[in-house]
């Protein structure tokens, strides 16, 4: 009865410690929590903006309710298509090539034996990171410019310069393109962090059955990650109305809106430039209804197929 009396003693304390630490982690959170709750949560009152006819001097408490009338409106610009099209096409084509580049270069990045090689590598690629688009664009407005590098490059070859900043033919591969560069580091160190799980003698017991590089690369290692790569795959369903604003802002131009102007581009002309605040809202909750549930759906397939849960 003392060794169970003690033990119950014991346990109580443990748990009132647990309490007291959680109690610290939970003040830790509390800044987080009220920055997220002024910027994020009471901002969304804003959203009956999209059901009036919105007259700044009235305000939102003043202005007349018109209920679906600016999503009718919407339906009406001939843009619309454009908009959804450009977006779809630049964001599905960033998630693909975000996917396929980083597991291309993790497994090259595997395959060097030069370990202070592999990591100053491993480096350089993940620096773009750290670079905020504003930077970005004019160094590639530099390199891509008609009397830049890459024209010099390829006129060495007798190819004639390129306009790429107002041509529409070249102007969105530069965009995907550029994004897949800035973001696919970040892709590789999850890759390589995948790899490294692999048990080594998998490897060995097939080296001894004759299997070469290429053998094990296909059978053994890309087997081996497949999880993360469905995990990666699924949770990029979420972003395909997700084309990327701020580089896509800071890099185009008029001439190019038939090709690169997309949903957030478009909104931020409507409200800001144009000042049609109620279809601006409109565009922009609709945009985040259908990606409410494009989010849902990637963390249910993600859930399903790779076994990854939130809670």
């Amino acid at each position: 009865m003392l060794y169970l009396f003690l033990l119950i003693i014991v346990k109580v304390e443990f748990v009132m410690r647990i309490k007291k630490i959680e109690k610290y982690y939970h003040m830790m959170l509390l800044p987080g929590m009220v920055l997220l709750f002024l910027f994020n949560i009471v901002p969304m009152f804003g959203i009956v903006i999209a059901f009036q006819n919105f007259i700044p001097a009235r305000g939102i408490l003043g202005s007349d309710f018109i209920g679906l009338n600016n999503f009718r409106t919407i339906m009406l610009f001939p843009e619309i298509g454009r908009v959804m099209r450009n977006t779809v096409i630049i964001a599905v084509s960033k998630i693909i090539l975000g996917l396929i580049v980083p597991i291309i270069f993790a497994v090259l990045l595997n395959e060097l034996r030069w370990r202070k090689l592999k990591r100053t590598v491993q480096t350089i690629v993940y620096v773009p990171n750290f670079i905020s688009w504003v930077i970005l664009s004019i160094m590639f407005s530099n390199l891509f410019a008609y009397n830049g590098l890459v024209n010099q490059f390829t006129g060495l070859f007798g190819a004639e310069p390129v306009m790429f900043f107002i041509n529409n033919t070249w102007f969105r591969p530069l965009i995907i393109g550029t994004d897949v560069w800035r973001t696919f580091g970040f892709g590789v160190i999850i890759y390589l962090a995948a790899i490294t799980t692999i048990d080594p003698n998998m490897y060995e017991a097939a080296e001894i059955d004759g299997a070469n590089r290429w053998h094990k690369i296909w059978h053994i290692l890309l087997p081996s990650i497949k999880s993360t790569i469905i995990l990666m795959a699924t949770l990029s369903i979420g972003n395909v109305l997700n084309a990327g604003f701020e580089q896509i802002l800071v890099m185009y131009s008029p001439l190019v809106y038939e090709t690169v102007d997309i949903i957030d581009t478009y909104i931020f002309r409507m409200g800001l430039i144009s000042l049609q605040f109620s279809i601006s809202t409109a565009v922009g909750l609709g945009r985040s209804l259908i990606s409410f549930v494009l989010l849902v759906t990637s963390y249910f397939l993600a859930s399903k197929f790779a076994g990854y849960t939130l809670f």
